[in-house]
């Protein structure tokens, strides 16, 4: 299974879609909230160069935002 990390916050709504859409495909992640987290927060920073969510990385690719054909791409789903 790919190696899956999404940062979220607790009230964003694409974030709850990339986690459903992860659930529905049986994508293993971890999940850092950088509303708790300050560490999460920074490395989300300096891999992404914002603090919009989700961030998303897929084995060291990041992907801003839900975009579900990027990260159907990037996991090698349909």
């Amino acid at each position: 299974m790919a190696d899956v990390t999404i940062y979220t916050t607790p009230t964003c709504v694409y974030c709850k879609a990339a986690k459903e859409f992860f659930k529905e495909n049986n994508v293993e992640y971890d999940e850092k909230n950088v509303a708790e987290d300050e560490l999460a927060r920074d490395v989300m920073m300096e891999k992404s160069g914002q603090l919009g969510v989700p961030v998303i990385d897929v084995k060291g690719n990041i992907v801003i935002g839900f975009d579900e054909k990027k990260l159907s791409e990037l996991l090698g789903l349909k």
